[in-house]
């Protein structure tokens, strides 16, 4: 019986398995490295365009906010405007009822007394002056309340004697009527007392 050695061909065998087994690691080393660097250029793409997406973003927020400072500052202005129109207004609208003020205390002021002067704080008013006798200081507070424009007529202070000169000083408060208060006297019928009225 003839013998047949086989050991070479086995020999080689093995080795042509052993370089197909090498060349297999070798291409997953080189598809994995390979895989990874394209990883890694996507990722740094990405990264990069969202970078750009931010930087977009943080400039138009600036905008944003240069644009809500300048309307803050317009609604500012604004405010500061309508404030001052408002003053404006209460100022032209003052204007007749200081006139109306005037008229009013010239006619509840009877004979006898003078007024050396008049402040105003607010709806309180001062009067300062002279009347030749405490009688006619009391003909002057019961005009005031029969006036449309004042109430509540209060006599402070009164002095009389030689350091005073002749007749009596005096100072009284009273308040401005309000424009309910004057639309109430007009319907009750109240009317100012005039100087002439005054003197009877």
């Amino acid at each position: 019986m003839p013998s047949i050695n086989l050991l070479p061909w086995r020999q080689s065998l093995r080795q042509r398995r052993r370089k197909e087994l090498l060349i297999g690691i070798g291409a997953a080393f080189g598809l994995a490295a390979l895989i990874t660097v394209l990883a890694h250029f996507a990722v740094g793409s990405m990264i990069d365009a969202q970078n750009r997406r931010n930087d977009l973003l943080k400039a138009e927020i600036a905008e944003l906010d240069k644009a809500i400072e300048q309307i803050i500052a317009l609604e500012d202005q604004k405010a500061r405007m309508i404030s001052r129109m408002e003053v404006i207004d209460r100022l032209q609208a003052s204007r007749p009822e200081v006139v109306k003020f005037f008229d009013q205390v010239v006619s509840t002021l009877p004979e006898g007394v003078y007024l050396t002067s008049v402040t105003q704080k607010g709806k309180k008013i001062e009067f300062n002056g002279v009347a030749q006798s405490s009688t006619r200081v009391s003909a002057f507070m019961r005009n005031i309340d029969a006036s449309e424009s004042l109430v509540s007529p209060e006599l402070k202070v009164i002095q009389t004697g030689s350091n005073t000169g002749p007749g009596a000083q005096f100072t009284l408060f009273a308040s401005q009527r309000s424009a309910a208060g004057e639309a109430e006297a007009d319907k009750g019928g109240k009317r100012v007392t005039r100087v002439s009225e005054a003197r009877k």
